[in-house]
């Protein structure tokens, strides 16, 4: 009877650590002013390869490229980018307001998302609001 008593006990609290853990990741979660987000560029037929794969070469493949990805994001081919990484997609195709990518290029929500953060170590200058509003333009046009 004691045994069962001491699991039981055990069990209620690992589902209240659990329940906190949750609550605490929902409340970390940073509300984004989507109004300040530089605009998508009005440029049509958007695609990864011809418009976006260069700033990504530029600005993003260094640190989320084939060898030992940050946060398990490969930026390095389309497939990837959709994929995302250990923080879950990073890009909602036609919802380029919605997508984690642009708020961390565009130095929106959580400070430690930034992208590329600032002072980073190898020197590289955030995307311009023309990069990340061709960035924006493709996401909104289905990121293919």
């Amino acid at each position: 009877m004691k045994r069962l008593l001491i699991v039981c006990l055990g069990a209620v609290l690992a589902v209240s650590v659990l329940c906190a853990q949750g609550a605490e990741r929902e409340s970390k979660k940073t509300e984004v002013d989507v109004s300040t987000l530089p605009p998508a560029s009005d440029k049509a037929g958007v695609t990864y390869t011809k418009d976006i794969r260069p700033n990504f070469d530029q600005s993003c493949v260094k640190c989320h490229g084939a060898d030992k990805p940050k946060a398990r994001l490969r930026l390095d081919s389309l497939e990837g980018a959709l994929k995302g990484g250990e923080h879950g997609k990073v890009i909602q195709p036609g919802n380029s307001a919605g997508s984690k990518l642009v708020w961390s290029a565009s130095h929106l929500g959580d400070a430690d998302f930034f992208m590329p953060p600032p002072r980073n170590k190898a020197g590289i200058s955030p995307l311009t609001n023309e990069q990340i509003g061709l960035i924006r333009a493709w996401i909104d046009q289905g990121a293919k």
